[in-house]
């Protein structure tokens, strides 16, 4: 049976066929713990017969979940020890991010954030909280960037998003603002060129990023609302999290870099999975994600290419860790080509 609304319980997943009867009980537990959100249009695209459908591993929760390993944290990046005013990580030098909703359209099982967020979680920053935020981007010249997330900032409506722009537009030091969100995929009808009128905001640059891990979120819907976006012209970038089961091959990881750079995305960080709670299921090691960014260079279009990065527990940010292709031995070099042949350099007489 189709949902015509969003699925947030164990018993509304079992009805519309998304989830086995028996395990009732168990996915209960998991939904006690971390909230559950499934969209029609994500439900959709879920492939019932398929009991290792991608769709449903992100999105369906698990049993597995239940399970925590002693090296997961309840904050993996160390947003907390970032934070000095509430809605605020000020993490690297130039920019911040700023929290404005715990409330998302879809919550995927591999959240980092998936101990902050959910309809329990306070819904928005206050008037308040967020007036104290943009304070602090006031005072701090050296921020050059804003980015909106969440939660997902996007599930606002266009008054307070239009609200929120308004008020960085008028802050000169910031330059960009980026917005990250999965809405687009999680409930494309929401993108409304009244919401893409609220993002763009005079003498700033305006990025949207999409989280997009597998090639069928890409549905007709959802292209359509990327392009109401990116006629708009709004750059789009993506960000995709390496995932167990779901695009931890080159076929299919490649199949989603050229799907998203079809639709005018660009490719940006392929993310390894952070340690957050019961996530374990869904991680894969990164030998196997420095192994897979081998097999898609020089096989598709750098067009194509994310960086693939680690959040390092703690909270000191990103690094990339994709493979070396170079190797120094008495002032000269080694290169490895995109066939795994090596080359010196500079080349030898």
């Amino acid at each position: 049976m189709p949902a015509s609304r969003t699925l947030r319980s164990a018993a509304q997943l079992i009805e519309h066929g998304l989830a086995p009867p028996e395990q009732l009980a168990a996915l209960d537990a998991v939904a006690r713990r971390y909230a559950v959100a499934l969209p029609p249009a994500l439900a959709a695209l879920i492939d019932q017969h398929d009991p290792n459908d991608p769709i449903a591993r992100q999105f369906v929760p698990a049993a597995a979940e239940l399970d925590t390993r002693p090296e997961e944290l309840s904050d993996p990046i160390g947003d907390d020890a970032h934070s000095p005013v509430a809605g605020i990580v000020h993490r690297y030098p130039d920019r911040v991010l700023l929290k404005l909703t715990h409330v998302c359209a879809v919550y995927c099982r591999f959240c980092f954030r998936r101990e902050m967020v959910g309809p329990d979680k306070p819904n928005v920053l206050s008037p308040e909280a967020l007036a104290a935020a943009l304070d602090y981007v006031r005072t701090h010249q050296d921020i050059w960037e804003v980015i909106l997330t969440g939660g997902d900032p996007l599930v606002l409506s266009a008054r307070r998003l239009r609200e929120t722009m308004k008020a960085l537009e008028a802050i000169d030091h910031v330059k960009v603002v980026r917005i990250h969100t999965r809405v687009p995929i999680a409930d494309p009808a929401r993108i409304t060129p009244e919401l893409v009128r609220a993002i763009k905001i005079k003498g700033k640059a305006t990025y949207v990023a999409l989280h997009v891990n597998h090639a069928r979120e890409l549905s007709l819907e959802a292209r359509g609302a990327i392009a109401r976006m990116a006629d708009a012209g709004i750059p789009l970038l993506a960000q995709t999290v390496l995932l167990a089961g779901v695009n931890d091959n080159a076929e299919t990881l490649g199949c989603l870099m050229r799907c998203l750079v079809e639709c005018r995305i660009k490719p940006y960080y392929l993310h390894h999975g952070d340690l957050a709670p019961g996530t374990s299921h869904l991680r894969t090691d990164i030998a196997t994600g420095q192994a897979l960014m081998r097999e898609i260079h020089g096989r598709w279009s750098g067009l194509c290419q994310p960086t693939y990065v680690l959040d390092i527990p703690g909270g000191h940010g990103k690094s990339p860790i994709g493979p070396n292709y170079l190797e120094s031995k008495d002032e000269a070099y080694s290169v490895e080509d995109f066939n795994g042949r090596r080359h010196a350099y500079p080349p030898r007489a």
